[in-house]
């Protein structure tokens, strides 16, 4: 099943932009300016949005306006009006569970506490969709989750997330095509890669 809409998970506003919760933007982002787009701001849809050709492909870009915790408006607005299925959406998010400079692609699954996933699911009525997780690191207290993706990444975190935005990138062309276990097969096993090449303390 080919791709055909790529939702980046955020919140709008300036004082939010550079914050770990907003990695999925920072992706889209890449998109539009990869594209040669402008994304716009379309009321009925709840979010800025814009279409790009990926792989041959046109392709929907979309990053909703609602804050995090609502992002399910936005998705199933646009999913609906253009007739996409739930396994034809990826959703690039923030990912406590992973290092920074690692992704992963899956489809399905549970939300892992993520508010904007949690939402999505609820509109879409599955978790169906696929996700393509940005490593940020976890703080080590589940009591600072909250204050803690709500802050910009440290300097040499941010590079790393950089390095996994591109990495994914590269791949997103598979990823559109439908050739997911591929695109798989390239993320993790840089990831493993890396586990192996770590140096000796």
């Amino acid at each position: 099943m080919a791709i055909k809409l790529i939702v980046g998970l955020g919140n709008p506003g300036a004082e939010y932009e550079a914050t770990r919760h907003n990695a999925g933007f920072w992706l889209v982002d890449h998109l539009a300016r990869d594209g040669q787009i402008v994304l716009r701001h379309d009321s009925k849809f709840h979010g800025l949005c814009g279409r790009v050709k990926i792989a041959g492909q046109d392709v929907w870009l979309l990053q909703p306006q609602t804050f995090m915790n609502r992002s399910g408006l936005a998705v199933v607005a646009l999913a609906q009006f253009y007739k996409i299925l739930p396994d034809e959406i990826l959703v690039v998010h923030d990912e406590l569970d992973i290092a920074p400079g690692l992704v992963k692609l899956k489809q399905g699954g549970g939300n892992g506490g993520h508010n904007g996933l949690k939402d999505i699911q609820a509109h879409l009525s599955t978790p169906s969709f696929w996700r393509l997780r940005l490593g940020i690191g976890h703080p080590g207290n589940k009591n600072e989750v909250a204050n803690f993706v709500l802050k910009p990444p440290r300097k040499e975190e941010q590079e790393l997330i950089d390095d996994a935005i591109l990495k994914s990138l590269a791949v997103l062309p598979k990823i559109i095509q439908g050739q997911t276990g591929p695109a798989m097969s390239l993320l993790h096993t840089d990831e493993s890669k890396k586990r192996e090449h770590k140096p000796a303390p």
